[in-house]
């Protein structure tokens, strides 16, 4: 300190203080300063007093006097000299008030841009599922969340892994079966996905007592473990299958171009060259999983309700 005035002498002793202060916060022991002691210290200079200021921030004048001293300590500066009309600046308190003022200032703008940022429905918001949810249920619906919420934009993911909330490779994902419990993760059941027999044009009117005897489009040896495969293995011999496919979309294209029959979605029915042939066989779960700290935040919430509404609105069986 003495040398930092020493050097500074030539100065004005504004200038001097300034230099002072600034050498204080350089010093290693600023690191256990107590930046919660720069309102207090602002409110002692702006009250001056300890009764005032306490009445001000809504704490015990102890706790204030206590605080003053441990930053005056700290910063090795004294910010305030006490006499008989209560508690005065000194030059290097008056330095210490200036750049106090700018930083309070600083910190209220950081929590409103920030509140602003989390509550305002923009930015990337990624959705994990299999392509058959996007290209046949949320496709239609994107442009109604556009016009509601123009500043989002929206990351499809085909992809029925298990992807990183944490790492932040998507923000929900979709799945057609209950989630193992996470307690990271918020978990909510969207709905069921009613599952029917289809075809195309040229098996309209085909009894279900006659489907052991058409070709079928079933699921290859990775999707065995799936609802509609068991039910196919029990109502199908195993000859009648005529391809295997990987995916629920590569499945609807190939039965409308009349391969054979298939178990799809009842949402399909209004599909152009599938024919619905019975009723509902097999039953799916929908599930929208999202990081549970993710909540709050504005556009986390906009696409949550969209989900959700684009759901309800899906033509039940």
């Amino acid at each position: 300190m003495e040398a930092i005035l020493g050097r500074h002498g030539v100065l004005g002793n504004a200038q001097a203080c300034k230099a002072a202060l600034q050498f204080c916060m350089d010093r290693d022991n600023v690191n256990s300063f107590d930046w919660n002691d720069i309102p207090l210290i602002l409110a002692l200079a702006r009250c001056g007093s300890m009764s005032a200021a306490a009445r001000e921030l809504g704490v015990d004048a102890s706790t204030i006097s206590r605080r003053v001293a441990a930053a005056e300590k700290e910063l090795d500066l004294r910010l305030f000299l006490r006499d008989t009309t209560g508690y005065q600046l000194t030059a290097a308190g008056r330095t210490f008030v200036e750049y106090g003022h700018t930083v309070a200032g600083n910190v209220q703008a950081m929590l409103l841009a920030s509140s602003r940022e989390s509550q305002a429905a923009v930015g990337v918001v990624r959705i994990s599922a299999i392509d058959f949810l996007f290209d046949f249920w949320l496709a239609e619906h994107v442009t109604a969340l556009r016009a509601e919420h123009p500043g989002l934009e929206l990351h499809l993911l085909a992809d029925n892994s298990n992807v990183s909330f944490a790492r932040g490779e998507t923000d929900f994902a979709l799945r057609l079966a209950r989630p193992v419990e996470d307690a990271a993760l918020v978990m909510r059941k969207l709905g069921e996905l009613p599952m029917a027999v289809f075809g195309a044009p040229q098996y309209a009117g085909t009894d279900s007592a006659n489907w052991c005897t058409q070709p079928w489009i079933g699921y290859d040896a990775t999707l065995a473990r799936l609802p509609e495969t068991r039910w196919l293995d029990r109502v199908v011999p195993r000859g009648q299958v005529a391809l295997r496919v990987n995916g629920l979309g590569s499945m609807v294209q190939v039965c409308r171009a009349g391969v054979g029959l298939a178990l799809l979605p009842c949402m399909m029915e209004k599909m152009p060259g599938l024919v619905r042939l019975g009723g509902v066989e097999v039953t799916r779960e929908v599930w929208l999983l999202s990081h549970r700290d993710a909540v709050g935040i504005g556009r986390i919430k906009a696409v949550s309700e969209w989900l959700t509404a684009s759901f309800a609105m899906t033509s039940a069986c």
